[in-house]
């Protein structure tokens, strides 16, 4: 996949911020644990969370360049450090007290890796405490993009080699892969989170960058609009308009 468009996801990614504020608000902290924010983006939530651990320590990670180059600027005054990694094959061992995760774990295609990965970097006593996307997520305009990539002139672009890079897993399969994992103390739950957006303008700014652009990375320029297009047109036939439904599984447990 394609990276990020990093700057223009920093402007219009409140909803992925906002639902990343009431994780961190259910987080208990002393203010000296050391933290591992994976999938930190481009940092605004990685900086709240460095506010909350004034003696500890906050280290960002992410696979995507862009997403680590504005979190860089973003972060320039926090001293948080900033590492490239894949969330399944994390290059730390019992490095942390708590992996800290919103809106990551979803883009992760083998969770029976991620969560090995994050119980190794744990140290003993360390928690896991998370959010992403789950179960139905986003199911009315993922089920319009697979109709559409059916047809002509888009069809051709996907006949080959595509697959949906996302991983909606459901709360019970993913107890269970926390607990092979080693995980204990395990608790997952899913909670409806819709979105609705005033106008088409706002609507397509930000499906295009943080839904669509999986499918529009694989459409040449003179098909991108129009496929974007299409799908704004069936989000403004519905009613309410301009409602994209998301859907949060949340994830807690604790490494023995």
């Amino acid at each position: 996949m394609a990276d990020w468009n990093a700057g223009v996801y920093h402007r219009v990614s409140a909803p992925q911020f906002n639902w990343g504020m009431r994780v961190l608000a259910r987080l208990e902290l002393d203010g000296t644990e050391r933290i591992v924010d994976v999938g930190c983006g481009t940092g605004r939530l990685t900086r709240e969370v460095a506010s909350r651990v004034s003696a500890g320590r906050v280290v960002g990670v992410d696979r995507s360049a862009s997403m680590l180059a504005q979190a860089r600027t973003h972060l320039v005054d926090v001293g948080v450090p900033l590492v490239r990694a894949h969330a399944a094959a994390l290059p730390f061992v019992a490095a942390f007290d708590v992996v800290f995760s919103t809106a990551t774990f979803h883009w992760v295609l083998d969770h029976d890796a991620l969560f090995r990965s994050l119980f190794v970097a744990l140290a003993s006593g360390g928690r896991l405490h998370a959010q992403a996307g789950g179960g139905p997520n986003l199911a009315r305009l993922r089920g319009r993009a697979s109709q559409l990539i059916q047809q002509e002139p888009y069809l051709t672009c996907f006949e080959t080699g595509w697959s949906e890079p996302w991983t909606y897993a459901d709360p019970e399969t993913t107890r269970a892969r926390m607990e092979h994992a080693g995980f204990r103390d395990v608790s997952t739950w899913l909670e409806p989170a819709p979105i609705q957006f005033d106008a088409a303008d706002e609507f397509r700014a930000f499906v295009e960058i943080v839904c669509l652009h999986p499918y529009l990375n694989r459409l040449p320029p003179h098909l991108q609009s129009a496929f974007a297009d299409a799908l704004v047109s069936r989000a403004a036939a519905d009613d309410p308009p301009f409602v994209l439904d998301y859907w949060r599984l949340n994830l807690t447990g604790r490494k023995p």
